[in-house]
């Protein structure tokens, strides 16, 4: 695949993701009242995008949709730094369009920056957590020729009811989060934190992963 092939999957991964995610909450919301009820559907209809997404790009691109992956494996020496700089790009990139997507489609403004308050230690706990497990069942799921779409997918419909914050587990998808009024949303003074619970989550993980995988690997 060229270049530009895998960064426009990124693109348009990360782009439909976002979509999903806000898209979905915005439905739950305004279909029911019920909060479980929605984060239910939201939590289903995400992980159905994801084995979608993953196996329709992974070919392309290998399917990172986040940052932190990127990052492990850029640390795993499977993709150069140069392209890596380049898939965050478009992972950013296409948050934000899906963001917009999303909120054209139900009538809201382009983006707006979100007043929800996300500040609290066990939220930050709760996004390391849950970009642990994620690497780790990307590496887990590589290292046993498993089928990565549906655990991946799987896993992050899981993360959305094991996890206080609901299971962001993405640095770009938390950025985009930060310019919805839907409930998917988190203040941009929040960010920060979860960011950096994501990345240190991740980079456990690809140490752990290194160690515990090798003799599947090898």
């Amino acid at each position: 695949m060229t270049v530009l092939q895998r960064l426009v999957a990124e693109f348009l991964g990360m782009a439909l993701l976002t979509a999903v995610v806000f898209g979905s909450s915005a439905m739950g919301a305004e279909l029911s009242k019920d909060a479980a009820m929605g984060l239910l559907a939201s939590s289903l209809v995400t992980g159905m995008a994801l084995f979608v997404l993953i196996t329709i790009f992974g070919p392309v691109s290998g399917a990172h949709f986040n940052p932190a992956v990127t990052l492990v494996f850029l640390m795993r020496r499977e993709i150069g730094a140069a392209d890596a700089g380049l898939y965050l790009a478009c992972q950013v990139a296409g948050a934000v369009a899906g963001a917009i997507a999303a909120h054209l489609m139900f009538g809201l403004t382009w983006l707006e920056p979100s007043q929800i308050m996300r500040d609290a230690p066990r939220l930050w706990l709760s996004e390391g957590i849950a970009t642990f497990g994620l690497v780790l069942v990307i590496l887990g799921g590589i290292a046993a020729r498993g089928p990565v779409p549906a655990l991946v997918g799987a896993y992050i419909a899981a993360g959305y009811w094991f996890t206080s914050s609901t299971s962001f587990a993405n640095p770009a998808m938390s950025f985009a989060r930060t310019l919805t009024g839907t409930g998917a949303g988190i203040r941009l003074a929040d960010l920060a934190p979860y960011l950096g619970a994501q990345f240190a989550g991740a980079l456990v993980a690809a140490v752990l992963g290194r160690w515990l995988f090798v003799a599947k690997t090898a």
